[in-house]
């Protein structure tokens, strides 16, 4: 329900950033909970972090704690994720998410795609000297 799309994805050096944008659509933006979820090639899908519908509380995966920073505009229906001192093993595909409800849900185990109200096709990430 809805669709959500992201953009910002590119080729980068280790220790450059990277900001993902993903905008949504056809649903009520600003209720619920937003997530990003990345794929390392041959992986299993990896939560990332979220953020609550209103912005007051984000939290993130051990791997993305102090480097990466999820923010939203409810008014522009658009989630970002800043992602700073980048490293080979954060190449990936990276995917937008929108939560059931409106609180963050910290997720440990690979996320299932069917449990999210909607997910985007991806933007691609890639590391490399």
């Amino acid at each position: 329900e809805g669709q959500l799309v992201e953009s910002g994805g590119g080729l980068v050096q280790p220790g450059e950033s990277l900001r993902l944008s993903c905008v949504a659509s056809g649903f009520t933006f600003s209720n619920f909970a937003m997530s990003w979820v990345r794929q390392a090639p041959g992986k299993l899908l990896e939560w990332v972090g979220s953020i609550s519908s209103d912005s007051i509380k984000t939290r993130y995966a051990a791997s993305a704690k102090g480097r990466f920073t999820i923010s939203r505009d409810n008014a522009e229906n658009t989630v970002y994720l800043q992602l700073n001192s980048l490293q080979t093993e954060d190449t990936a595909m990276y995917y937008c998410a929108a939560d059931e409800g409106p609180l963050v849900v910290v997720t440990f185990e690979a996320p299932n795609p069917e449990e999210y109200k909607s997910w985007g096709q991806g933007t691609q990430v890639t590391v490399s000297s």
